[in-house]
């Protein structure tokens, strides 16, 4: 191992491949700032470039920008309440708040060390338990999947500020979103109303553009003259780096969750994210810290997000299985050039495995020297009047939503979505659930079908493998608890005296 890790380090260091490093992780970085564009659409726009270099070389890219951009998500998601991810919604819960309250500089400081501890501590984790825990994973099938994101979409209890109710109604209302398109095994058509533009579902990039971005713009203009003036410019270390200090179980937790769920193929940043957050939340000696602005729930995402961004090079590296849109042009990537994932890549291409694990170890060092000394210039922007910083949100959200899929379409879904949120937040309903719901509900869906159809209809399946069943064991107990919790609050607190 250690000769092995040599070996890449020394591959990874050479010239040419720390140049596609740089570029990887500053291209992510860009892509993860500005919103709607996505690491899986700058992978497919650039890996043409990739065909004249050495494979080594295209993939250490691509994987720059692919764990790159979970790091730059975090950036929009915190100043001005923009995830361009579904990985980054789960920042925003508390990240914006920060930065509303005058700490966006220890929300950016927390992120930006959080996503290096975490992307650091992943491929420390890839080097020495690669091969186990892909085997782990190659046992994972549609019951397994199933389970897991059960087990995610009943964490939506945890998420919303108010109560579980308003948190579970607006996760039914993402997962009728979620069903909006083509039926996954049929193919036909549900919920389209004669619209063909909706034949392939609703589109992430203008469902979040509107919710978060044209809502917030419209609620906070609404509130004025109540907007905080604690927006600072200046950024101060000293209080910043005591947060960081603070929250550094936070990270480490995160950073544990995102690497064993990052392994699954399909797993995800937006499951880990959403378990370590929910995690940090049921520790918490007052969880109602969150969603005001804890900076638990900034570190438990960031780290999370990005140790699964890192850690889902596994599956599809040794097993040949991409779990994201991501990994799947990623491997693309290694097919063009005449290599083939799998179990025998360690074997036959050694170099190439150790190089690509070697370059991440250089990269998390690139995104920490160079985004860190950008936290200050980052602050700057909320020096703005918000007048004009709405404008800038609004423009970023059209083009965000428009650069998706090229259709105009989609900035009238944006549009639409974006009075949907402003009425969400007037009747104080959290958003967020529903965007975890939205994106969740097709995986659930296909997984539970897929289960079906194995096993001819019998449903046993889903209770029949101990992983799965372990999965919904811990669904169960989480909603149950969060009831019982809910209710004691309710009976616990003050009581008013009837008078006639």
């Amino acid at each position: 191992m250690p000769e092995s890790l040599a070996h890449g380090l020394a591959v990874a260091l050479s010239p040419p491949n720390l140049l596609f490093a740089v570029v990887g992780v500053v291209l992510g970085t860009v892509v993860g700032v500005l919103p709607g564009i996505g690491p899986p659409t700058t992978v497919a726009l650039l890996l043409p470039l990739t065909y004249g270099v050495d494979v080594t070389a295209a993939v250490i890219m691509l994987a720059g920008i692919f764990y790159g951009a979970m790091y730059g998500g975090s950036t929009t998601s915190i100043l001005v309440n923009l995830p361009g991810e579904a990985a980054s919604v789960v920042t925003t819960f508390d990240g914006y708040p920060m930065a509303q309250q005058g700490r966006a500089g220890g929300a950016l400081a927390i992120a930006a060390i959080g996503s290096f501890v975490a992307g650091t501590l992943g491929v420390i984790g890839l080097t020495l338990l690669s091969s186990p825990l892909s085997e782990f994973a190659l046992r994972f099938g549609p019951p397994e999947y199933f389970g897991l994101t059960v087990l995610g979409l009943t964490l939506v209890a945890y998420l919303a500020a108010g109560s579980m109710l308003r948190g579970l109604l607006m996760a039914a209302l993402g997962l009728w979103l979620g069903m909006i398109g083509l039926d996954p095994v049929e193919g036909t058509r549900r919920f389209t109303f004669g619209i063909l533009e909706l034949s392939d579902g609703l589109d992430f990039v203008p469902v979040t553009m509107g919710l978060f971005g044209i809502g917030e713009i419209l609620y906070n203009l609404r509130r004025a003259e109540e907007m905080p003036t604690v927006l600072r410019a200046a950024i101060d270390w000293s209080r910043s780096l005591r947060e960081v200090i603070q929250v550094r179980w936070a990270i480490l937790r995160g950073s544990l969750v995102g690497f064993f769920v990052g392994i699954l193929p399909g797993g995800g940043a937006i499951i880990s994210s959403l378990l370590a957050y929910a995690l940090e939340k049921r520790l918490a000696r007052d969880p109602s810290r969150f969603g005001h602005g804890a900076p638990e729930g900034v570190a438990a995402p960031e780290s999370a997000n990005n140790a699964a961004a890192t850690t889902s090079m596994i599956p599809m590296m040794l097993l040949g299985v991409p779990g994201n849109a991501t990994t799947a042009l990623i491997l693309a990537a290694f097919l063009i050039h005449g290599v083939r994932p799998g179990p025998f890549l360690l074997r036959d291409h050694p170099g190439v495995f150790w190089g690509v694990a070697a370059s991440m170890y250089i990269g998390n060092v690139l995104l920490l020297v160079l985004n860190l000394p950008l936290v200050g210039v980052f602050i700057r922007l909320l020096r703005v009047p918000y007048r004009y910083l709405a404008v800038l949100i609004a423009l970023l959200a059209m083009i965000g939503a428009y650069s998706a899929n090229n259709s105009v379409f989609d900035i009238w879904l944006t549009l639409l979505f974006g009075g949907l949120g402003y009425t969400l937040r007037v009747l104080r309903f959290d958003v967020g659930p529903l965007i975890i719901a939205f994106v969740l509900g097709p995986m659930v869906e296909l997984s539970l079908r897929q289960s079906l159809i194995m096993s001819r209809g019998d449903i046993s399946v889903l209770f029949a493998r101990p992983v799965a069943l372990a999965f919904l064991l811990a669904a169960v107990a989480l909603l149950l608890g969060q009831g019982v919790s809910s209710g004691m609050r309710y009976f616990a607190g003050p009581r008013r005296e009837y008078s006639p």
